[in-house]
């Protein structure tokens, strides 16, 4: 599901035990990649990002730099996470700065500042 406004995005990702990570990480305590928060969070603001242009399907998002990444709660299967995504900038010269969370519930999981450039394809 994802919601857009005129500068939010707000997307869900059900944990469900068999994603093919956990077995990995870790066997007797599944617990989902920060990295992969992150990820989700990233490739959601990139929605957002080509909400901006028309035509979308010739645009590619590429992220350019994340920062202030912190995690707060491990995040395990059964677990819905929401992502809130929201334009700290204006949109310029392609590039567009935003600032993500990851809920559980009322709770904050994980939460980052990350850049992203909109290129047209080729």
């Amino acid at each position: 599901m994802i919601e857009i406004g005129s500068n939010y995005i707000v997307g869900v990702k059900n944990i469900t035990a068999n994603e093919p990570f956990f077995p990995g990480h870790f066997p007797q305590e599944p617990v989902l990649p920060g990295v992969l928060q992150i990820e989700a969070m990233a490739q959601t603001g990139g929605l957002l990002v080509l909400s901006t242009v028309d035509e979308p399907e010739r645009y590619s998002t590429y992220f350019m730099k994340i920062d202030n990444v912190k995690f707060r709660q491990k995040v395990v299967p059964g677990d819905t996470l929401i992502f809130h995504i929201s334009f700290m900038t204006e949109l310029r010269r392609g590039c567009a700065v935003m600032k993500g969370y990851a809920f559980v519930g009322e709770k904050i999981v994980s939460e980052c500042e990350f850049m992203a450039q909109i290129i047209k394809n080729k």
